[in-house]
């Protein structure tokens, strides 16, 4: 609401920036409702005398571009405004608020994240069976191939040549990305959303795009899993600041899990809740146990040994496509203790083990 034209132009530009329509008035809309239910409010500094006596509501911000404005503090009081912002110094978190506003902001999704603790651990297929026993909980989910080096984790999925965006699409990406258009723009597989890497040669993921699409994938809601690189670089970083949980899948084996100190330190630094997921057949005198207590990492579980796994998927059927099978038991398992976890607790994974 303003009468002010170049303050008007600056908000327009803003709104189509965050993909929101706006409805425009120069003091408070005649059409009943209008100021009480819309997401948002943002009123000029010129109007602000004119909305003196309105409904009191919450999602009111006093927008200006002039930094010394007499009385600004009076007048947003006397409005009800949450905030007062200066225009352009506050553009990029108005985007946000905005685009927030639009996409309707929930409870972020229970993300999480899977790391081998050497090379060949079976991380994706994990990932891979993580996502695919949510999505078939009903739950909304999101996959995302992390390492660039792992071969394409949709082609675990039977969806190589499924339509749909890849990595490479969004290694321009800046800024704030939408959280409904990221996941219509993705390939879906069983279910879920998957962004995997492309066929062609490799592209670098700058940390800025990492950091604005994992945000995009949290903010639906619901669960993300990432598989993750073992080596943590700028970008695989920006993916563990954003993590609830990361698990760490270490083979019952002296080498694995001396593998596996070295990457848990890595990923260490950055993510705060790290935990292990054994692997069988155990060396002598090595269980899930000896191989958490080692590593001084909480145990959520042994992954069970899934002997039908490499015919199910010559059949067309994902990890963790069969309820009945011990890999798909596993992660339903995991999903409903996390989730039950995270109710209790009112954020994070909390008490997944």
């Amino acid at each position: 609401m303003t009468e002010d034209v170049e303050l008007l132009d600056d908000l327009l530009r803003l709104c189509a920036a965050a993909g929101a329509e706006p409805e425009v008035h120069h003091s408070l809309p005649d059409r009943r409702g209008s100021w009480e239910q819309a997401p948002m409010v943002l009123v000029g500094d010129d109007a602000a005398r004119r909305c003196r006596g309105a409904v009191r509501r919450r999602g009111v911000m006093l927008v200006g571009r002039d930094q010394d404005a007499p009385d600004v503090w009076r007048r947003a009081v006397e409005i009800g405004a949450e905030y007062v912002l200066r225009l352009p110094d506050s553009e990029g978190w108005l985007v946000d608020q905005i685009a927030n506003a639009v996409e309707g902001v929930g409870r972020p999704a229970l993300t999480v994240g899977v790391i081998g603790g050497r090379g060949g651990s079976g991380a994706s297929t994990l990932a891979c069976a993580l996502a695919v026993t949510a999505a078939d909980a009903g739950r909304r989910t999101v996959l995302i191939d992390g390492d660039p080096l792992g071969g394409g984790i949709d082609v675990l999925l039977g969806g190589e040549r499924a339509e749909g965006l890849r990595w490479p699409d969004f290694a321009h990406s800046k800024g704030r990305v939408g959280g409904c258009a990221l996941e219509e723009s993705l390939p879906s597989l069983h279910g879920l959303r998957v962004l995997s890497w492309g066929r062609d040669d490799c592209v670098a993921i700058p940390p800025e795009a990492m950091r604005a699409v994992l945000a995009a994938a949290r903010r639906l809601g619901g669960v993300v899993v990432v598989d993750l690189p073992r080596r943590v670089d700028e970008a695989a970083a920006e993916v563990l600041a954003q993590l609830d949980l990361g698990l760490l899948l270490v083979p019952g084996e002296l080498r694995a899990v001396a593998a596996a100190k070295r990457v848990a330190s890595m990923a260490g630094m950055v993510l705060d809740d790290l935990r292990v997921v054994a692997r069988g057949p155990y060396a002598a005198g090595l269980d899930a146990q000896w191989v958490a207590q080692a590593l001084r990492l909480p145990l959520v579980g042994e992954l069970p040994v899934d002997t039908g796994l490499l015919g199910a998927q010559q059949d067309g059927s994902p990890p963790g496509g069969s309820a009945r099978d011990p890999l798909a038991r596993f992660c339903a398992a995991f999903w409903e203790r996390a989730m039950a976890s995270r109710d209790v607790a009112g954020h994070g994974a909390g008490g997944a083990a």
